[in-house]
């Protein structure tokens, strides 16, 4: 079967993600959310929610579940190897990701590697589409990450136990504990995922005749998490939130005869976060200390390594008022000092304060409107007044209509600025605008969201050559991106038959103004789909994705490209329901055994297998 008619076939089943507001509801006693503010001052633009029965039906790892199950597009470095990605075809900087409200997003190369974090370690996970610097700083560009531990306050004492083993020697281990009451709220965490990661290439990838294999591609994560909140009175509460987790993964080899390198990173998070409520005014205090830090071992088979750390203070009060009814206001003080030193950019010390104004108004049920500034003070460059401005107007239970404009900014990193040598001190943080069309058509158990934006980028950071031959970063590029994304879900209830399908798709254009080329790796077309049924104990999926071809050269070679591909997965399982569940699934990943690469020279696995056991009690 080819790819086309594969495609075809999949499309014309509906398929995609499934969002989790498309699940059926638990109602819960009491919910304390860790980041207050998505769901505050996100009516007027587009947020996916993907709960833990998404997340569980995914491979653990964060790229996995994201890839196929919204429109960012990945770009990986071999299986289990550095993942970046692009979202509304900006750069792996301009996506923010935000845990529980904290922009954490490294300081030294300003984005976040998907494939160091396992998705089951969060309660949800969000995907919030277009700008929100005003609320979340550098990076919320094309759009934001939200990883978020919400706690629970009523009775409860709760284990969840996931056990995965797959092919190439793949283990996965979580265990997630909930212990609360009225008063109380602890989780604790455990992860594991690790794969010797030896898998064969498909047909074309030989050397000199014989069959090829991922050599070098170990990897080993191991995260921690604890978690702990309590309420003092109804007014007010106090959460801690803590998260540890190492990274030691070796470098997959493009050709036999490369030198087998390693990459080892880490972090530890500790946030901790204070809720008042004293009726018309409110307050929030985050204070945050992160630490990260790699090693790079250009030959493992040597003690020698090149290294890099950060050690971040943020400090964020949020104070609130009612002012009507109907308006809200929120005034927003933040300062941050971040000290990096490292092998490639030296010692280095960064602070940052800024202020912002959210104003939120809803002059009815049906209308809401949201309006925000920020201004950021540093004299490590000169940073562009941001504001965000946003209206949604209900004009039916059928028809919903959101319009937002925003300009947004991504400042230089530490290595764009200090890197030894060829680091630029003078560089402008990039700055861009941006504006979206929402429309969200709703019909029974029809939900359908079409969402269209433009968006100019301007200052775009480019490592370029210079003297010598030594590489450095200016503030060169223009981009115009522009596009259009669909969201599509169904659900069915009939008798004990249970049934979901869902699909995204993004059409994305990212030009440079001066070139009219596209950016290299943003593909035109992103499609993912999924389709889901249970019955009783049983339950089953299966889900695709669909990637356009990409270029892989600024001159938009048409000999340099990656192929378009389309990859698949089908998973069941039974539910023995012992204790409160115990269940035993099986999956095979990439069904039709697709040869693909997400990079090129990079190639991904064939069809491999993978069988899980979880356990709640």
């Amino acid at each position: 079967m080819t790819l086309k008619k594969r495609f075809t076939f999949c499309f014309l089943l509906l398929c995609q993600i499934i969002l989790a507001q498309n699940d059926s509801i638990t109602k819960l006693k009491e919910v304390v959310v860790s980041d207050s503010n998505l769901k505050k001052f996100s009516n007027t633009q587009s947020v996916s929610k993907l709960n833990d029965s998404i997340i569980s039906k995914n491979e653990a790892l964060l790229t996995d579940l994201l890839n196929f199950n919204s429109t960012l597009y990945f770009k990986e470095y071999g299986r289990g190897m550095l993942s970046t990605v692009s979202f509304r075809g900006t750069t792996s900087s301009q996506t923010a990701v935000i845990w529980n409200g904290i922009n954490i997003n490294s300081q030294m190369n300003g984005s976040t590697d998907f494939n160091t974090i396992s998705g089951s370690d969060y309660n949800s996970v969000s995907v919030k589409a277009g700008g929100g610097s005003v609320i979340y700083g550098s990076g919320a560009v094309g759009g934001t990450v939200h990883l978020n531990n919400d706690m629970t306050f009523y009775d409860r004492f709760e284990n969840n136990l996931k056990l995965d083993y797959g092919s190439f020697n793949t283990i996965g281990i979580n265990y997630k504990t909930n212990i609360s009451n009225k008063k109380w709220s602890a989780q604790i965490g455990f992860s594991k995922n690790s794969s010797t990661n030896d898998y064969k290439y498909l047909n074309r990838y030989t050397w000199k005749g014989e069959q090829r294999w991922n050599q070098n591609g170990q990897y080993d994560i191991i995260t921690l998490n604890a978690n702990l909140g309590y309420k003092f009175d109804a007014k007010n509460s106090l959460k801690f939130y803590s998260q540890t987790s190492n990274t030691d993964r070796n470098t997959s080899l493009v050709t036999e005869t490369d030198t087998k390198s390693k990459y080892v990173n880490g972090f530890n998070r500790n946030l901790l976060d204070y809720d008042g409520n004293f009726g018309k005014f409110t307050t929030n205090f985050k204070t945050a200390y992160i630490f990260e830090n790699y090693q790079y071992y250009a030959d493992n088979t040597r003690k020698d390594y090149s290294y890099g750390k950060t050690e971040s203070l943020i400090t964020k009060l949020d104070l609130g008022y009612t002012l009507f009814k109907s308006t809200q206001l929120n005034g927003i003080i933040d300062y941050s000092r971040t000290k990096g030193f490292g092998s490639g950019f030296g010692n280095h010390l960064r602070e940052i304060s800024s202020a912002a104004l959210l104003i939120k108004q809803d002059f009815s049920s049906d209308w809401k409107n949201e309006f925000g500034i920020r201004k950021e003070f540093t004299n490590n460059y000169k940073s562009p007044v941001l504001f965000s401005m946003g209206s949604s107007y209900q004009f039916s239970q059928l028809y919903n209509l959101k319009l937002n404009i925003s300009r947004n900014f991504r400042i230089p990193t530490f290595n764009d600025l200090y890197w030894e040598e060829g680091g630029n001190p003078d560089l402008k943080p990039e700055s861009s605008y941006q504006a979206e069309i929402g429309n969200v058509f709703t019909f029974k158990t029809i939900s359908l969201t079409q969402t269209f934006y433009y968006m100019k980028i301007k200052d775009l950071l480019q490592w370029v050559p210079g003297k010598n031959g030594i590489w450095s970063p200016k503030n060169q590029d223009k981009v115009n991106s522009y596009g259009a994304e669909t969201l599509l879900s169904w659900k069915k209830h009939f008798g004990k038959n249970y049934l979901v399908a869902n699909m995204t798709y993004a059409y994305t254009i990212s030009e440079d103004e001066e070139t009219k080329n596209q950016l290299f790796f943003v593909p035109y077309n992103k499609v993912t789909g999924a389709v889901s049924y249970s019955r009783n104990k049983i339950s089953a999926y299966y889900q695709f994705l669909y990637n356009g071809f990409v270029y892989t050269r600024a001159d938009n070679n048409p000999d340099e490209i990656i192929n378009d591909y389309m990859i698949s997965n089908l998973g069941i399982d039974y539910d023995f329901k012992f204790l409160d569940s115990f269940k035993l699934g099986f999956q095979i990943l990439n069904v039709f055994n697709e040869e693909y690469e997400s990079l090129e020279d990079r190639p991904m696995p064939g069809r491999n297998f993978n069988m899980y056991l979880t356990l709640k009690f």
